[in-house]
């Protein structure tokens, strides 16, 4: 088997860093829905409080399930066309 050339390399790459960033930009929508919802705008304490945390803890499952299933439907449609 022939070891791959620049080009598939490349190709990995730049696959691989588009990942990246969909990844980041997934987190970071995560973050700013979670924190919308969960957060109390005026900081009485450094610290999230129980409601915080039980509402930033649900929001983070939830969100991550939701793009999951998503993703699991968008991929089974890829091999209906």
């Amino acid at each position: 088997m022939a070891a791959p050339g620049p080009a598939d390399t490349e190709k990995a790459m730049k696959m691989a860093q588009q990942e990246m960033d969909y990844r980041v930009d997934l987190y970071n929508r995560m973050v700013a829905s979670c924190y919308d919802k969960c957060m109390d705008k005026r900081y009485k304490e450094g610290e999230l409080n129980v409601g915080e945390n039980s509402c930033v803890d649900r929001c983070s499952s939830k969100y991550w399930q939701v793009t999951g299933i998503v993703g699991q439907m968008l991929g089974g449609q890829g091999g209906m066309g």
